[in-house]
């Protein structure tokens, strides 16, 4: 079939005259054939005229079949006359399918057609996840005081999710029943699903030289299911590593952090002595509360809240990273991502973050153009 290009003109001329060829009027079936092309208003009736009058039973199909009835110079000039009939309608077929696409590609495009100036409507585009919304406050916040965000693999090995950290062979965290270890390979040794975003800390002390400033946010996996326990959750840790740093900073920039993530000036942040085998001093971090008519409130009260744990990094983690402990030090921090974000936005159970309800996230979730910056800051 051969292709014409733009657009169909009325009347179509056919190249020949049609009127000798001895058959049943071919030329009021040429201009019928035409004309029903012409008129066809879709792509699905353009192909109904071609079936009627160029498919194996169409009009002009049958015709050239009558051919053999003729004597052999007749047959001859007939059929040249017909096969130029047939190409003549072919020809007529395309350039109307080809109007018809374009036609339709016009009305498509200016059905799509934006208008820029139009208010955004965000409820279109769907909701933000607290946890999505949460981890970009935690990066606005830490990235005002000069942290960078560093990621790492989920699985892991021996090394950089525990002995690196200082975590002895016997701690509980090791066992089965608080992490998912994956089967043993060839040399008995078997890999793991990260139980904190430590490691982390630990590939990038070994790859990049002191001093360091970075918060790693993402994915932690552990043995546990409940109202306040996933079995897939997500950290936050934070690691600065240089010559000067001392404990002093370390409570300067959580008590810095409490309170702009909370949006409460004089939010009381209290620092208790506690234990990780990856740093030396330990400490956890509280927030003050209020629990009075059984509501929690954060802020000024009677209560405390444990929100995040934190230490100066130990000497022998530094070791373990090829960074001399004499010469550098730092803290870190972790916190999980769900708690703070349950205890800013009053979300009662944890569960609820994995169960992919529609109507909870479109009472949770944020409009997609609310989103904090280094700049503007956390919304609050």
């Amino acid at each position: 079939m051969r292709v014409v290009e733009g657009p169909l003109q009325a009347p179509f001329v056919l190249p020949f005259e049609v009127q000798d060829l001895g058959m049943d009027d071919p030329q009021q079936l040429s201009a019928a054939g035409l004309g029903e092309v012409m008129a066809a208003a879709s792509p699905e009736a353009l192909e109904q005229v071609r079936i009627k009058y160029l498919g194996r039973q169409g009009l002009v199909t049958g015709l050239m079949r009558g051919l053999g009835a003729l004597p052999a110079d007749a047959r001859r000039d007939a059929g040249a006359r017909l096969n130029a009939l047939k190409d003549a309608l072919a020809d007529a077929v395309a350039a109307r399918g080809a109007e018809l696409a374009r036609a339709a590609r016009a009305a498509r495009l200016a059905g799509e057609r934006a208008d820029v100036t139009l208010p955004v409507s965000s409820d279109r585009v769907g909701r933000i996840h607290p946890i999505s919304q949460t981890i970009d406050e935690i990066i606005a916040i830490f990235g005002e005081m000069g942290f960078a965000v560093a990621e790492g693999p989920h699985i892991e090995d021996d090394f950089y999710n525990f002995t690196a950290l200082n975590i002895p062979p016997e701690h509980p965290a090791r066992q089965e029943h608080d992490t998912f270890y994956l089967p043993e390979r060839a040399d008995g040794s078997r890999l793991v699903l990260r139980t904190h975003t430590s490691p982390v800390q630990i590939r990038t002390m070994r790859a990049q030289p002191p001093p360091l400033r970075i918060i790693v946010p993402g994915r932690t996996f552990r043995c546990d299911h409940d109202a306040t326990h996933s079995p897939m959750f997500h950290q936050v840790e934070g690691l600065v590593i240089d010559r000067t740093t001392h404990m002093g900073h370390l409570k300067g920039c959580l008590i810095e952090f409490c309170r702009a993530f909370f949006g409460i000036e004089d939010l009381p942040v209290r620092f208790r002595p506690s234990y990780f085998p990856f740093t030396e001093p330990s400490a956890e971090v509280d927030i003050g509360c209020s629990r009075s008519g059984g509501e929690l409130r954060i802020g000024a009260g009677a209560d405390w809240l444990e929100i995040l744990g934190s230490g100066m990094v130990h000497p022998q983690v530094l070791r373990n990273c090829g960074i001399d402990p004499d010469e550098y030090q730092g803290f870190a921090f972790g916190m999980g991502i769900e708690r703070v974000a349950m205890l800013k936005y009053g979300i009662p159970d944890l569960r609820t973050f994995y169960e992919s309800d529609l109507r909870w996230l479109r009472h949770y979730g944020f409009l997609p153009l609310d989103i904090p910056s280094p700049v503007r800051g956390p919304l609050r």
